[in-house]
């Protein structure tokens, strides 16, 4: 059976107990994989090689956050030995001092010109068609904090975002993926910005973007 290791808490504004319960464990339950919930970063410390999935929803919005040097040695140790990443939204703004961490991930969260946690309507267009994640995904429409990123052009991108310049208007027309795939040594790594609200993740098209996210990023 597929193990999981699902790390999620952080800044109370994600409510990531809230999204854990009503959205990612029913996902994982419907993939038939077997969970292991924390709250707690150190157990970051502890061999992860045996997980096939470590699932990222942690974010404590400080920029003084980081892991500790053993914690990243024990996370990149376990991606490159085949254990897969899956990460939405604040996984990209968590650990702001953790560099290979970000390298891991691919990307790091820069701002949100319309502002923090403001509601603004942005359209998600998906540029990866013909890969198993965005099998049945359609472009789709949130109302959400659009995510302005420094993203690792090695990156395989699934899908990306269009800025309208209303808020920063040096940034109209600027493009920035949304959702990306990479490997790291043998492991897979699956990143969504989408997410900040639970019903951003309840969006049908989100959730089968993740779930197959989940599903492919697994050994």
């Amino acid at each position: 059976m597929t193990r999981v290791l699902y790390l999620y808490g952080g800044w109370p504004g994600h409510k990531p107990y809230q999204v854990a319960a009503e959205w990612a464990l029913p996902i994982f339950k419907d993939l038939g994989y077997q969970v292991d919930e924390t709250n707690d970063i150190f157990t970051l410390d502890g061999d992860l090689t045996g997980y096939d999935l470590i699932a990222l929803n942690w974010n404590n919005a400080l920029l003084s956050e980081g892991l500790t040097a053993a914690q990243e040695t024990s996370l990149l140790t376990a991606v490159e030995a085949g254990t897969g990443i899956a990460a939405w939204h604040g996984a990209a703004a968590a650990f702001r001092t953790s560099l290979k961490y970000h390298w891991l991930l691919g990307g790091s969260f820069l701002e949100h010109p319309a502002g923090e946690g403001v509601k603004y309507p942005y359209r998600v267009t998906v540029t990866g068609t013909g890969h198993p994640i965005t099998a049945g995904v359609n472009d789709f429409t949130v109302a959400s904090e659009q995510y302005y990123m420094s993203v690792d052009p090695n990156n395989h991108v699934l899908a990306e975002t269009t800025f309208t310049g209303e808020h920063l208007p040096w940034l109209e027309g600027k493009t920035i993926p949304q959702a990306w795939t990479r490997t790291w040594g043998q492991g897979r790594v699956f990143y969504s910005a989408v997410g900040h609200d639970l019903d951003d993740l309840r969006n049908p098209d989100v959730t089968r973007l993740c779930a197959q996210g989940f599903a492919w990023a697994a050994r």
